[in-house]
């Protein structure tokens, strides 16, 4: 067994009924009254999950102020709008609560809320972040990005580019993983988000940094996905399967912040600059382009994966869950169709998405990049 290190993960708080619990840490990293920035999905408005969190803060004497601004997958304004407004109010806590668009925007505002500097600072670690950020609490209500426990932060540069920022310091100080706040994700949501999940905990355990340490959660995850994800999609009242999920979700984050991921996700993120497919089933359906062809690279590895999955064949077993998934599977009419696999693999052969390409279990050459860009754009 080679030597390993594991990251510090944060304190987690998980069961039905625990988001209360918000209050307590709240006032154990702000102190009692502070103003605290709520970074809200703005789905959850009409819900009533993001009144009820706003609620339970005021209550509790709290002064909360919503930043749900932002659409789709976070950008670089969202994150300065929301530092700038816990800057107004001279906020003393970051709340992130819905999906990983809300998180990661609130994990960089935290820090971008002290420096005073744009996000645009912190792309690909340009600027060294601020030791000092704002404390963070990480509230996921979809079972996807596993960013509550994560040192990443994803967004949108000015020019719609996908770019990151990563360090100890966007890590949460807290996550709260109640799977009552993700009852009512749609039955295709689940899906995308439960299958970028899952690829998380199978590309953690496979690429070429993987280790035994780490497997522990990739393949928890892996079980844990694998057994509620159908369930979750017919069932979405069943809160066991809901907070199976979650579990799921951040064990798999677990796993990418210690060891990351691979070419499911440089495919994802090559995509996110050439047309509006949501990252999760773009994710997922790249993993089922690829799978089959990675998977020479580390035969024992992807063995593993499947009998966490329950089954012999990984390759099958995940094809298996793709398509009782009920996720749209054909990429038609959604801004690909005059994308060619040459421009594809020329966004994947980008420097930004470099890492995810070399940690690859089996690494694509340029020629391969091609070929593996025309299966995911053919993928049914």
């Amino acid at each position: 067994m080679k030597s390993f290190s594991l990251n510090r993960i944060p304190e987690i708080i998980f069961g039905p009924g625990r988001a209360r619990e918000i209050v307590s840490r709240a006032e154990a990293l702000a102190g009692k009254g502070a103003a605290i920035v709520l970074v809200a999905d703005p789905a959850l408005g009409p819900l009533g999950i993001t009144g009820h969190v706003s609620g339970l803060l005021a209550e509790a004497g709290f002064e909360p102020h919503v930043y749900d601004g932002f659409t789709g997958e976070p950008k670089q304004k969202d994150v300065d709008a929301a530092a700038g407004l816990a800057r107004r109010h001279r906020a003393r806590l970051v709340i992130g609560l819905g999906g990983g668009s809300a998180l990661d925007t609130a994990k960089l505002a935290a820090c971008c809320a002290v420096s005073g500097l744009s996000a645009s600072a912190y792309a690909l670690c340009a600027t060294p972040l601020p030791a000092n950020r704002l404390p963070l609490i990480a509230v996921p209500t979809t079972a996807g990005t596993g960013s509550e426990v994560t040192r990443v932060s994803v967004y949108a540069d000015d020019g719609g580019v996908k770019v990151w920022a990563w360090g100890e310091e966007l890590k949460p100080d807290v996550a709260v993983l109640d799977p009552e706040l993700t009852l009512a994700v749609p039955p295709q949501v689940t899906a995308a988000t439960g299958l970028d999940a899952i690829v998380h905990a199978i590309e953690a355990s496979t690429n070429r940094h993987r280790h035994e340490g780490n497997d522990l959660y990739c393949h928890r995850a892996i079980s844990l996905i694998a057994e509620n994800l159908e369930k979750a999609v017919n069932a979405p009242r069943d809160i066991a399967a809901r907070g199976a999920m979650l579990l799921g979700s951040c064990y798999g984050g677990i796993g990418i912040d210690n060891c990351g991921t691979a070419l499911a996700h440089n495919i994802s993120h090559a995509v996110a600059n050439l047309a509006p497919i949501a990252h999760g089933r773009a994710t997922g359906l790249a993993m089922l382009a690829t799978m089959e062809w990675v998977a020479e690279g580390n035969r024992p590895a992807f063995a593993s994966v499947a009998k966490a999955m329950g089954a012999a064949d990984p390759v099958g077993a995940y094809d298996r869950l793709v398509r009782a998934s009920g996720i749209k599977l054909s990429l038609a009419g959604e801004g690909l169709d005059h994308v060619t696999p040459e421009t594809l693999a020329e966004h994947m052969a980008a420097p930004a998405n470099a890492p995810m390409r070399k940690s690859t279990a089996r690494t694509p050459a340029d020629d391969d990049l091609v070929l593996l860009a025309e299966r995911f754009l053919t993928v049914a």
